[in-house]
């Protein structure tokens, strides 16, 4: 990202329970067309699907970088 405007949630220090509501939340408060760089200490997968299952259609995924131990992933509100 060379963005330095870009919204970047770096999960790493927050409690595992806590994760994805603050990801979805962050999401659900972007505007139409508008992304944020989540940074992560593992492959956020599950969270793809999970962003599948609630909000199809309605986001995009873009990895950044892929680990080994930082993986980067920009996610978009799409209308």
């Amino acid at each position: 990202m060379t963005d330095p405007e870009k919204l970047e949630l770096d999960v790493r220090p927050i409690p595992p329970r806590e994760k994805h509501p603050r990801i979805f939340s962050t999401f659900d408060q972007l505007p139409e067309g508008g992304s944020f760089l989540l940074i992560n200490d593992h492959d956020p997968k599950p969270l793809y699907y999970q962003f599948q299952a609630e909000r199809p259609g309605k986001f995009g995924w873009e990895y950044v970088e892929r680990g080994p131990t930082v993986w980067k992933v920009e996610i978009r509100k799409e209308g």
